[in-house]
This record gives C-alpha cells, structure tokens and sequence, in this order.
C-alpha cells in the first residue's frame, strides 16, 4: 500500500490528480500542467515534498565522515547553515544518490535525500560511519514544503512571522537556518527562486492553507518535472542511476578532486574513467519541429554510436519539446532522434535550457 504524506487529504480535497511515485500517493496536477508550471515561472507555486527523506548525522567526526562519504568536499562549508550539492558514490564510480547536506555546526550536518532512495542511503551510510562513531538519524513526524517562483519570498514573507519570517527575509541562497521546530532553507528544484521548509508534521496543512489564501497555488509532480527539466536538473533513476557515474551525468562540477589525498568512496574508480578519457557526455536536445522527445528514445548521430535520451518532454516556457541525452563526447552540433520509426532532426544546446523564467540563447 502507498504511503501518504501529511498534506494527503488537502490535495484529495483539492481534486488532485493522485498518482504512485516512488511508493508514495502523490498529486500529479491540479488542473492545468501547464498552468502549473507558468505559475511557479512567473508567480509562486508550492510544493508537497515530505516524501523526501531527511536525515541527521551527528558526532565529533561527522565532517571527517562525510569527506569519505561524498564526492565533493563538506570542508567547503564553513558557516553554519551553508549547503552543498553533492553525489554519493558507490566504489564504482557509480551514483546511489544526488542530495543537498547542510553544515548546521561542527557535530550536526543535516542531508535530504531522494525520496526513492531513502532507505537504501540510510543503510549505506550506517555501513561506512561505524569506525567514525557518527550517529544516523532520520527525522520523524515532518512535513516538507517548497515554496518556489519569483515572488516566493514575497508571498512567504506575509504568512510568516518572528524569527521565521526574518529567516525567510535574511537567507542567502543556498543556505538554511532552524528556528524553533522548523528548518528553512533557500533551496528548490524548479530553477527558481524559493524555499523549503521541514516542519512538524502537525503543522503543515495550517501552513498549506495560509500560503493558498496569499495566492501560492499548488504545483504537482507533472509540473515540477517540467520545471526542472527546463532548469537543467538531473532526475535519479533517469539521468543518473549506480550504473553512471558523475562524469558521463553532466555532474563532473560536484566532484572534488582536490585536495588529492581525500579518499572519497569511489574516488579510484573516477580516476580511472578520468585517465582513460570519457567516452561519453550529458548535453541538452532541442527538437527542431513538431514531436515530443521521451525517455529512452533513440540518438543518432552520423558516423558515431547512437546516444540515448535519458528524459524529456515539453518546455511550456520555449514552446518546444526538449530532453536530456547521453551521447558520444564528439557529438557538436546536430541529431536525429528516433521518434516512432521517423528520425527528427534535433539541436545540441548546453544547459539550462531557460534561466530566471527566461529562455537560454545557445
């Protein structure tokens, strides 16, 4: 059986469009998709993600622990509430998850992973901590919501008060502060300007209803794939999996070579694929016409192997359908893509796609 998050009855009674994801019940739209995603791009919108998994890791060696545990380097953050994207590793090279690990103060480092993976991180970790005496703990009883768009803080800002609204007010991006029971962070995932907010489980549907009566719709999945399509933002289980590494993910900028004696797990292996000269990069696809590009569609490049579209779909904001790919490092210019046996011809662009609401000239 699914699992609900706490918001579950306000997205039912909001005549949400419910969907499986990742074992949890969740909306996929509201009304619109595309409304949606206009929404966020030019207004705000928010976000259930209290699926999401939310985990403390404490002990006086916790940031030695998590310099092994992680390919870019946590001695990169030195002022409490600073975060940090990052890829955990397996001794392959190979990705078990991308998250965001927050520096809270030298003995509390808190990380949010996938939802999808959660479980399986969890494990992980506790396996690779025991000689670091790091205590793993995940947080019970929350709730996760993301405010995002232009006018988030705005909007935020007039349902808050106290120390939460001066947070939400003084935060610099990529940063957190706690305050009280809650957790604010200036993080998203939709390209946009916006916070995420771990609260008590009890009081979220209260924030839920206060952020709707200031005009922050709600935004389900569907739009929040589009989003961060646009955005450029890697999907795992899509885009990335334990069979690819950073470097062949478009993520090489989250490894940290140096310093050259930090023996992060999967570290040997990068190493080698670095010196044998990656065979293959992660680049972004414009279709040129009519057609939608999807996951797992064909690439085809004259003269080369083919490549292979890890997601895509419509871009509400460029009117034109868009996607991800894998593809041989030689690759310039112009593809083709395999579209229900008609090859359509497709640009190479680098990524993001579109940038502060605005789409990117490549």
């Amino acid at each position: 059986m699914a699992k609900h998050t706490p918001l579950y009855d306000k997205h039912v009674v909001m005549g949400a469009k419910m969907v499986d994801f990742g074992g949890w019940d969740m909306p996929l739209r509201y009304g619109s998709q595309i409304e949606e995603h206009h929404q966020v791009r030019n207004d705000a919108g928010m976000f259930d993600v209290s699926h999401m998994t939310v985990v403390d890791f404490r002990g006086m060696h916790v940031r030695k622990f998590l310099r092994k545990l992680f390919a870019n380097d946590v001695d990169r953050l030195t002022v409490p509430g600073k975060a940090l994207y990052t890829c955990m590793l397996n001794e392959d090279g190979g990705i078990m998850d991308d998250l965001i690990v927050y520096y809270m103060d030298e003995n509390w480092f808190r990380i949010v992973f996938n939802a999808s993976t959660g479980e399986k991180d969890i494990a992980w970790s506790r396996k690779h901590a025991e000689e670091f005496e790091v205590e793993i703990t995940p947080a019970e009883d929350t709730a996760m919501i993301a405010v995002q768009g232009p006018t988030a803080r705005e909007r935020l800002g007039k349902v808050l008060d106290g120390a939460a609204r001066d947070a939400v007010v003084e935060l610099s991006p990529f940063t957190a502060a706690k305050v009280g029971d809650w957790f604010i962070s200036r993080t998203g995932y939709t390209g946009e300007d916006g916070f995420e907010i771990i609260l008590p489980a009890e009081e979220a549907g209260d924030l839920w209803r206060s952020l709707y009566g200031e005009g922050v719709k709600p935004i389900g999945l569907g739009a929040r794939d589009s989003l961060r399509l646009e955005a450029g933002m890697n999907l795992y289980g899509t885009d990335m999996t334990e069979d690819t590494t950073p470097l062949v993910s478009g993520l090489g900028w989250t490894v940290a070579w140096e310093p050259q004696d930090r023996d992060f797990i999967g570290r040997a292996a990068l190493e080698q694929q670095r010196e044998a000269g990656v065979t293959h990069k992660f680049v972004g696809l414009v279709l040129e016409g009519k057609g939608v590009l999807r996951g797992h569609q064909k690439v085809i490049i004259s003269g080369l192997e083919d490549g292979e579209i890890t997601s895509g779909g419509f871009s509400p904001s460029m009117n034109k359908s868009i996607a991800f790919a894998r593809v041989p490092a030689q690759v310039s210019a112009n593809c083709s893509v395999d579209i229900r046996g008609k090859q359509l011809p497709a640009s190479v662009v680098k990524l993001p796609f579109v940038r502060n609401g605005k789409p990117v000239t490549n």
